[in-house]
């Protein structure tokens, strides 16, 4: 009779033992979550993260905190995101500097694919070639010919080494067989001052972070790198319209949780996710900011994130680029 008490309370003890993780899951979240942004305060990847935060809270029921933990070209926030616990409680928002800073940085200390489970990719815009409004470079042809006649002699600027503005600009260097000066800022305000006031000839950066300085006239678009016109610059042309090939590039934003995150939390976060990114007032909202909703969930993103890694890495090994 004890034998079989036993070996029921044994039976017992093992279902409880399998339920308990289900459980667990199921009661998530039962406290704060945060985001980590990996750059600072008040640009594209930031805005990306603070438009759903509060919509994400409300959907979670828990509060939704964006903590921004910037520096090394975003690796210092990518880095903390994967040795944080996978339990649905530390979420990484992050640029397209994910997929590039592996190839770019020598100690960038995070495998894109092995650390971290996508889960969705919020918006994102392709990069901008710009010059200041009263420019004499009145198309990317005028910039062009300048630069071959007078190799060396040109600066250009963009919001950082290693971000995917700045290899647009060393992906049309390659391509158009330039030899211009680069110059690097650590944010896109200090990069446009530095195109108005003369110090570089042109700059490159994301649409949606030039947006309000290109409506309101201070630069002026030569070109672009998406695959087809942007909506709001239908007169600015692509590269490839311009007999530039195989040079399309975009900045977009996404989320990330780290690697062995249980697959209910990733279903649980991607639908909420999903679900913000229909409503009209963020939709809209993500327009304003330059960087219109591209919501692909897991399966898209993923398969994104397997196609942009090598394809960020051809172009940084043949360019030749290294960063300490």
């Amino acid at each position: 009779m004890i034998g079989l008490r036993n070996i029921g309370m044994a039976m017992l003890a093992a279902a409880l033992a399998l339920l308990a993780p289900m459980m667990a899951r199921a009661e998530y979240p039962e406290r704060q979550v945060t985001m980590i942004v990996c750059f600072g305060a008040g640009g594209g990847t930031d805005i990306a993260a603070r438009l759903v935060s509060e919509p994400l809270a409300k959907a979670l029921g828990k509060p939704v905190v964006v903590e921004n933990r910037a520096g090394a070209g975003g690796n210092l926030g990518i880095q903390a995101v994967a040795r944080a616990a996978p339990d649905g409680y530390t979420l990484l928002v992050c640029s397209s500097a994910f997929v590039v800073n592996p190839s770019l940085y020598v100690n960038a200390n995070y495998d894109p694919i092995k650390d971290f489970v996508p889960v969705m990719n919020l918006g994102g815009s392709p990069n901008v070639y710009t010059v200041k409004a009263d420019s004499k470079f009145k198309t990317l042809a005028d910039f062009t010919a300048a630069v071959k006649a007078n190799p060396g002699k040109t600066n250009w600027t963009s919001p950082g080494v290693g971000t995917t503005p700045y290899l647009a600009g060393e992906i049309l260097k390659m391509r158009a067989d330039l030899d211009m000066q680069h110059i690097p800022y650590k944010a896109v305000p200090a990069a446009v001052t530095a195109v108005l006031s003369g110090d570089a000839a042109m700059m490159t950066a994301n649409y949606g972070s030039l947006a309000g300085q290109i409506e309101s006239g201070l630069l002026r678009p030569l070109a672009q790198t998406g695959k087809t016109r942007w909506p709001e610059m239908p007169n600015v042309p692509t590269l490839n319209e311009l007999g530039i090939k195989d040079a399309e590039t975009d900045t977009s934003y996404g989320v990330w949780v780290p690697a062995g995150t249980p697959q209910p939390i990733v279903d649980r976060l991607a639908k909420e996710l999903a679900a913000i990114l229909k409503l009209p007032d963020v939709v809209e909202r993500y327009r304003k900011s330059g960087a219109p909703v591209i919501a692909e969930g897991p399966a898209e993103f993923k398969a994104r994130i397997a196609r942009e890694v090598p394809m960020y890495k051809r172009i940084v090994d043949k360019a030749g680029l290294k960063v300490q």
